[in-house]
């Protein structure tokens, strides 16, 4: 197969709607989306593998510390959107004028290169644990697939068991070929596809446990939740089921990115005010429909996975649909959380090398030319390295529960907390001993503690599993 040498070149428009492009600064991009694209990418990074485990948390918890807890991390998440739309635009969060396409970038503007420094490694960590999680996800609800056939076929007491690393291996060949989409805003198409899966399994998973409820003929479970051995054992699932309500809700990291794809007018803070609250309703109302519905069905039973339990085993081919709609979900949820971490390093490499033609040169395939992607041998290599190394870390950590947990917990506070508040306060010029600053520093404490309990807890249970 041939190939044509192509280097890109753009020249960007004196126009507010045109922007450097986040995967090089010499490229520029047209700002065209709006609130419904915006909404897409953030449902496709927040409506997630963690929403198949919120019936487990709710049985942890119980009947009002459950709800409640979803409650408190969604107003959490919201206001973190909340401040970081003032930190888009900096030193003037109005009127500019420089813009920050990116949370790193927003970091260190606003409040200086340390900063940055430890914003950037947490970064990394949440750019990389979600693609860790859904390539676990994606094999076990492959597996879930195989399994409901088999227990179809042969009955429910059948021995239906299947090895996951070969799922995990399929899903990693998969995304190989996903991360050659070379940014952001080319995978607009696949952050719609993606956002109507999670919305479709979601709605599936409710749906089954409400049926479940309405076939018991009583609603399960109780106010303190599933019992345990010791009250040192319940302390410890407690911990883990705050992590992974914790990883199910945030998505203040791709927040600036998106921001970044808006056309103005509206400003594009106004826009984004409008799909943050949007999205907190949706995502609420949907966790709590799964969380509530999976544990008034199965109450002390409730398993791990909503979907892959298999408290549910007909009718088999929704729940194969189901488990259909998670895997193309993660196709593209990967991406919303994979892109940002290719832009960055790749930006590194393009300011390092700038006259490198591994590195620079795109190549168009001659003999394929309805197909429109463009082959660049550093994003071929660099790209496929990044996802052979996540799936050998899946393939050794394949726990579903306690690495939700885990990585639902271990870079919250920072970025869902910490940075927007300093962001919000420094931007602002509020004075240290003024009251608003005084309230925001008391709520980031108070969260500090609560996230450090659930990474204690959801560590251990990752210790554990592994043991055992």
């Amino acid at each position: 197969m041939g190939i044509d040498d192509e280097v890109d070149f753009h020249i960007p428009f004196l126009d507010s709607n045109y922007v450097s492009s986040s995967s090089s600064p010499s490229l520029a991009f047209k700002r065209t989306e709006n609130e419904w694209t915006a909404l897409a990418h953030i449902i496709t990074a927040v409506i997630g593998s963690g929403v198949l485990s919120l019936a487990w948390s709710m049985a942890q918890l119980g009947w009002i510390a459950g709800p409640l807890s979803m409650f408190l991390f969604a107003c959490v998440s919201l206001t973190a959107a909340l401040l970081l739309c003032d930190c888009y635009k900096s030193p003037d969060p109005e009127t500019g004028p420089d813009r920050n396409g990116c949370y790193r970038d927003a970091v260190q503007k606003i409040l200086g290169k340390r900063n940055a420094w430890f914003c950037g490694i947490i970064v990394r960590i949440n750019f990389i644990k979600p693609a860790i999680v859904y390539t676990i996800t994606s094999a076990i609800s492959i597996q879930a697939i195989q399994k409901s056939n088999c227990y179809h076929d042969q009955g429910h007491e059948a021995t239906c068991g299947h090895e996951s690393t070969r799922y995990m291996v399929i899903f990693g060949l998969i995304q190989v070929v996903v991360s050659q989409i070379p940014d952001f805003q080319n995978m607009k198409w696949l952050s719609v596809v993606a956002a109507v899966m999670s919305f479709t399994y979601s709605i599936i998973g409710s749906a089954l446990g409400l049926a479940k409820v309405i076939e018991n003929g009583e609603i399960k479970g109780s106010i303190r939740g599933l019992p345990s051995s010791t009250a040192t054992e319940k302390v410890w699932l407690v911990a883990q089921a705050l992590g992974d309500i914790a990883f199910a809700f945030p998505f203040s990291l791709i927040f600036l990115e998106v921001q970044d794809t808006l056309k103005a007018p509206p400003p594009e803070k106004i826009t984004m005010k409008k799909v943050s609250i949007m999205t907190s309703c949706i995502t609420t109302f949907f966790y709590l429909c799964c969380g509530g519905f999976g544990y008034a069905a199965f109450g002390n039973s409730t398993p791990g996975n909503l979907l892959t339990g298999f408290g549910f085993y007909e009718p088999y081919w929704l729940v194969d649909f189901a488990n259909a709609c998670v895997v193309l979900h993660l196709v593209g949820g990967y991406q919303i959380f994979s892109q940002p971490l290719f832009a960055d390093i790749e930006r590194w490499f393009a300011r390092k090398f700038p006259e490198s033609k591994f590195v620079h040169n795109n190549h168009t395939l001659k003999h394929l030319p309805m197909l429109p992607l463009r082959l660049n041998f550093m994003r071929l290599f660099f790209r496929t390295a990044y996802v052979a190394l996540i799936t050998g870390i899946a393939v050794l950590f394949p726990y579903f529960n306690q690495v939700i947990g885990v990585s639902g917990s271990i870079t919250f506070w920072p970025i869902v907390v910490y940075f927007p508040v300093e962001m919000y306060l420094t931007q602002k010029k509020t004075g240290k001993w003024k009251s608003e600053a005084i309230a925001l520093r008391v709520y980031s404490v108070v969260c500090l503690v609560v996230i450090l309990y659930a990474f204690v807890g959801s560590i251990r249970g990752v210790i554990v599993a592994r043991l055992v």
